[in-house]
């Protein structure tokens, strides 16, 4: 069953660590901006929370390895932003996209939400439920991202998995200028300790050239 009020107080549970507002702020990469893509769902499925493994009150999850994914979105000067609305697209297990022309959909796993959303706590906190990002035709392994900031877009980028070997010859995050920049968008994804069916978390934080006062 679905679990509507529990996804904020479970999944930020897992959150390892934060940057305290105000240390080391110079030495902070602003998050590099990327290409939405062609990808973003041209039709929004029933369910956009949190946890895109279930859909609603489905008893069957979607194929693939589950990553908790978390983090903290903050300015350039590590103060949190509250109430930022984070959204994650990705293709499924089958390297299919929830967008109509995302994929062969015969093949699509019809079990994943493919999107979701979550509105930053009060230390810039978000987490989700999802899997660890499959590679398709030309990309390698990665998890799209988006910010907005009162109803504003703030920041597209995209996440990817540390240790693929398809990151050196991906010709988007090969755009990224800088080693810093580019490697700030390359992120662990590890074994969840103690999982008995191979469950993974990686943490994400981005920052931001904005401030609330900006």
């Amino acid at each position: 069953m679905k679990m509507p009020n529990l996804p904020r107080r479970f999944f930020l549970s897992s959150v390892p660590f934060f940057i305290t507002p105000g240390l080391m702020a110079e030495t902070l990469t602003l998050t590099p901006k990327q290409t939405e893509g062609p990808f973003y769902p041209d039709k929004m499925p029933l369910d956009t929370d949190n946890d895109l493994i279930i859909i609603n009150d489905a008893l069957t999850p979607a194929v693939g390895t589950v990553a908790y994914l978390s983090g903290q979105v903050m300015d350039i000067k590590a103060n949190p932003i509250r109430n930022a609305l984070v959204e994650i697209w990705q293709v499924d297990n089958n390297g299919i996209y929830l967008h109509s022309r995302g994929g062969r959909r015969e093949k699509l796993d019809s079990n994943f939400q493919g999107y979701g959303k979550f509105l930053t706590d009060s230390k810039g906190r978000y987490s989700f439920r999802t899997l660890k990002p499959s590679p398709y035709s030309g990309r390698t392994p990665h998890i799209h991202m988006a910010i907005s900031v009162k109803g504003k877009r703030k920041l597209t980028t995209q996440c990817y998995v540390k240790g693929e070997p398809r990151n050196k010859k991906d010709f988007i995050l090969k755009r990224v200028k800088g080693d810093k920049a580019r490697n700030s968008l390359i992120i662990p994804f590890n074994p969840l300790p103690n999982s008995k069916v191979g469950e993974v978390s990686a943490q994400f934080n981005m920052v931001l050239g904005w401030t609330p006062e900006s």
